[in-house]
């Protein structure tokens, strides 16, 4: 229980903006209060990394056929039912079964950079922070890439884009490219999922303008299933970039939402022509 008597602190890293008391934990069981603001929790403690192809973040335009060292970390400050990484994105530091259970090693920016210099020769562009939301850790970011950035390499970011854009501007300048997730288009399909679309938006915009930008939208059904979503949603992006890479990406059971079907192929085909009405890089994933 928290004392009372402690002064409350406002979290000022996404929208959600949590209201804490000294030592207590924010919604996305990646941040705690201190004194003066929020710290990261999970600083340096990665839980996954892989040698991965660039196409699996999903980047379609960015160096194609290149390889980058995927990290990820525990935390997100969304609570999507169909998430695929939720063994990761859904734990905290608190919960002693699951910390042990996943966490790879504990890894210092300098250590991270080394590691993806020395796998240069297995054909290693950089460093992607993915697999869970790795804005709630920013710093750690933020932090590593410009290290990497310095050694000459390039950093990738695969994000919801909940975040608010004073964090955002602290990581885009070692940033090369981001792929930024648009669960929705409307805003009570993102106020189910703990988010706001018009921060995702503003993300989207804010990058855009500082490295190469790949938006995806996993199509859930019930979510963001309809011809009218996506007929909204790819002529928003295109009012910023019709060249701007969109990936809709097919549902399979998951998590929460682990019964009932995948989503209908047919379904996808349509959203894709629809976009294709606005956008000229469109891709189909989960197929």
């Amino acid at each position: 229980m928290s004392d009372p008597g402690k002064t409350e602190i406002r979290c000022e890293v996404c929208p959600r903006g949590c209201l804490l008391r000294e030592g207590q934990t924010g919604a996305c069981r990646a941040r705690s209060a201190g004194k003066t603001g929020t710290t990261s929790l999970n600083y340096g403690k990665i839980t996954g990394l892989a040698l991965d192809p660039i196409e699996k973040k999903p980047l379609a335009c960015y160096r194609p056929g290149s390889r980058i060292l995927s990290i990820g970390s525990f935390g997100c400050n969304l609570f999507c039912p169909f998430c695929q990484n939720y063994e990761i994105s859904q734990t905290g530091l608190s919960e002693e079964a699951e910390r042990t259970r996943l966490f790879v090693r504990e890894m210092t920016p300098e250590q991270l950079c080394a590691l993806a210099d020395e796998l240069r020769g297995e054909g290693n562009i950089g460093l992607a922070y993915t697999y869970n939301e790795p804005l709630v850790g920013w710093e750690f970011v933020r932090d590593t890439a410009r290290l990497v950035k310095e050694a000459g390499m390039d950093n990738v970011v695969v994000t919801n884009g909940c975040v608010k854009k004073e964090i955002l501007r602290e990581v885009l300048p070692c940033i090369d490219a981001m792929n930024i997730d648009l669960k929705a288009f409307t805003e009570e399909g993102y106020v189910r999922l703990g988010g706001d679309l018009q921060t995702v938006q503003e993300t989207i915009r804010l990058a855009s303008r500082e490295c190469h930008v790949e938006v995806t939208s996993l199509i859930v059904p019930g979510l963001n299933d309809t011809e009218e979503d996506m007929e909204r949603e790819a002529a928003w992006l295109a009012g910023i970039d019709p060249f701007i890479p969109l990936h809709i990406t097919r549902f399979f059971p998951r998590y929460r939402m682990n019964t009932g079907e995948p989503t209908s192929v047919r379904l996808m085909e349509k959203l894709e022509k629809t976009a294709k009405k606005h956008l000229q890089r469109v891709y189909l994933g989960n197929i």
